[in-house]
C-alpha cells in the first residue's frame, strides 16, 4: 500500500516511529515474526538452560552455542550469493518451515525422555545451517516489503524493536515454563509459533524483483561480493567492529546461565529476568532509532553505542545484586541494540541493490557468524578465570575497538556523503531519493 503525500520530515510522535507500518507487507511481516521470535527467545533460554542443568559445564554451554552459529559463519557469504538470485521470499518460507521442524524434534526427544547433549549438539548445528540461509536473506528482504527507501530506517529500527520485545517476553516466559513445566513445552511452543510467520509470508503480495541472469557462477558471485565489501572503507569498517563486538562480547549470552545460578543465587526466573532486562534496554535502543526521522549521524552512534556495551559488561561483572545486575543489562542490551540496528541501516543505505544479499551476508557473518568462535572463547575463558573476569576482557575489548573506529570516524563520513548527497539526504542536493541501482558504485578492491 502506497502513500503518495506521505513525508517523513513532516511526521510526529506515533505517526513517525511506526511510518513503516503503511506497507501491507511489513505489517504483515512484522506480526507474524513477533509471535514466532518469542518462541525463539523461549527456546534460547530453554536450550542454554538444559544444557548447564545436564552437564554443569561451562565449557559445554560454550560448544553448543558454537554448533549453532558456526553454519552461519561458513555459509552465510554463499547464501547472501544465492539471495542476491533467488526469490527471497521462497526462501524464507523454506527456512521458517526447516526451523518449526527443529523446534518440534527437541520437544518430541525431550517430552518422550530421550534427549542427550549430542542431540543438542547435532540440531543446534541443523539449525544453524537453516539461520545461515535465512538471517541474510530476512535482513535483505526488508527492502521488497518498504516501497519507498527513506522509510527503510524506519523499518529497521521498527524490526530490532520487534526483535527485542520478544527478547523482553521470550526470556520471563521461559522462565516461568522452564520452573513450572520443564524446557520441552519451550520447545513445542517454539515450533507452533512459527506458524505465524509462515502464514504471514505466504499471505503477501511481492512483485517479482529483478535478478541476475548473466552467467557468473557463485564463487565468482561470491569474490565480486567481497571485494566491494571489503574493497569499501564504511563497510569494511563498520563491518569489523560488529565482527570484533560480537566476537568478544556478545557471548555474554552464553555465560548468563552461571550468572543466575552462581554469581547471583538465583535460578531460572533469574535467568529469564537477566536476559528480559536487557531486551527492555535494547527495546529502548530500538525505539529511539524508529524516532529519528533519517540516516543522518548513525555513523556516529556505532563507536558511541559499542563503547556503552562494552562499560555495560565491565560493570555487570562486578555486580553481587540482582536489581543493579538488570539496570546493567538493559544498559548493555541499550548499546548492543543501537549499535547493530545503526550498522544495519548505514550498510542498507549505502549498499548497491545487486549486491544486497551478499553485504547482508557479510553483515550476518559479522554479527552471528563470529559468535561460535566468541562461545568456545568464553567457555574456555570462563572455565580458566571465571565468568566475571571473562566479561571484563569482552567489555575492554568493545571499548578499544570503538575508539579505534572513533579515529576514523571524520574520513569515513566524507567519504559516505557523496552516496548521501545522490539519494537526497543531504539538503543541499535537490529533493527527491533514488532508488538503489541509482546509487553510486563504491570503489572496488
Amino acid at each position: 500500500m502506497k502513500s503518495d503525500e506521505y513525508r517523513p520530515d513532516e511526521a510526529t510522535g506515533l505517526k513517525l516511529i511506526f511510518r513503516a507500518f503503511q506497507y501491507r507487507n511489513y505489517r504483515l511481516f512484522f506480526g507474524g515474526q513477533s509471535i514466532s521470535l518469542i518462541g525463539t527467545w523461549i527456546q534460547r533460554i530453554a536450550m542454554s538452560w538444559l544444557v548447564y542443568r545436564l552437564t554443569n559445564s561451562a565449557f559445554l554451554l560454550g560448544v553448543v552455542g558454537f554448533a549453532g552459529q558456526i553454519p552461519t559463519f561458513l555459509l552465510a557469504p554463499f547464501a547472501g550469493t544465492l539471495s542476491d538470485r533467488w526469490s527471497r521470499h521462497r526462501i524464507l518460507v523454506v527456512t521458517q518451515v526447516l526451523a518449526m521442524i527443529q523446534a518440534l524434534i527437541l520437544a518430541f526427544l525431550l517430552l518422550t525422555g530421550i534427549i542427550e547433549v549430542w542431540h543438542l549438539i547435532s540440531l543446534s548445528i541443523f539449525l544453524g545451517l537453516v539461520n545461515a540461509f535465512d538471517m541474510p536473506t530476512r535482513h535483505s528482504f526488508v527492502v521488497e516489503m518498504v516501497e519507498k527507501r527513506e522509510d527503510l530506517g524506519n523499518a529497521i529500527a521498527l524490526n530490532s524493536s520487534m526483535f527485542n520485545g520478544a527478547r523482553l517476553l521470550g526470556p520471563s516466559i521461559a522462565g516461568i515454563l522452564i520452573a513450572a513445566t520443564g524446557e520441552g513445552i519451550c520447545f513445542l511452543l517454539n515450533g507452533i509459533s512459527y506458524i505465524a510467520v509462515i502464514a504471514a509470508l505466504l499471505a503477501m503480495r511481492i512483485t517479482p524483483r529483478k535478478t541476475e541472469t548473466q552467467k557468473i557462477n557463485v564463487w565468482q558471485g561470491l569474490k565480486e561480493g567481497f571485494s566491494y565489501a571489503f574493497g569499501f572503507a564504511p563497510i569494511s569498517s563498520i563491518l569489523l567492529l560488529l565482527g570484533l563486538v560480537s566476537l568478544v562480547g556478545m557471548p555474554y549470552t552464553v555465560l548468563m546461565p552461571i550468572f543466575a545460578e552462581e554469581v547471583l543465587r538465583g535460578g531460572p526466573h533469574a535467568l529469564g529476568f537477566l536476559m528480559g532486562a536487557s531486551g527492555i534496554g535494547a527495546l529502548v535502543g530500538a525505539i529511539y532509532l524508529a524516532s529519528k526521522k533519517g540516516v543522518l549521524g548513525l555513523e556516529r552512534a556505532i563507536p558511541l553505542a559499542a563503547s556503552i556495551f562494552g562499560i555495560g559488561l565491565i560493570a555487570f561483572s562486578f555486580s553481587r545484586f540482582l536489581w543493579l545486575s538488570l539496570a546493567l543489562m538493559s544498559l548493555t542490551g541499550f548499546g548492543m541494540m543501537v549499535q547493530m540496528a545503526s550498522s544495519n541501516t548505514v550498510l542498507q543505505t549505502i549498499v548497491d541493490e545487486d549486491k544486497r544479499g551478499r553485504v547482508m551476508s557479510f553483515y550476518t557473518m559479522s554479527f552471528m557468524g563470529t559468535a561460535p568462535f566468541g562461545s568456545l572463547l568464553a567457555g574456555g575463558l570462563a572455565t580458566k578465570i571465571g565468568a566475571p573476569n571473562t566479561l571484563i576482557v569482552g567489555g575492554l575489548s568493545c571499548i578499544l575497538g570503538s575508539l579505534i573506529f572513533s579515529r576514523k570516524l571524520s574520513s569515513l563520513r566524507e567519504t559516505i556523503r557523496p552516496i548521501y548527497a545522490r539519494m537526497g539526504i543531504i539538503s543541499e542536493v535537490a529533493s527527491g531519493i533514488q532508488t538503489a541501482t541509482e546509487l553510486t558504485t563504491p570503489p572496488k578492491g
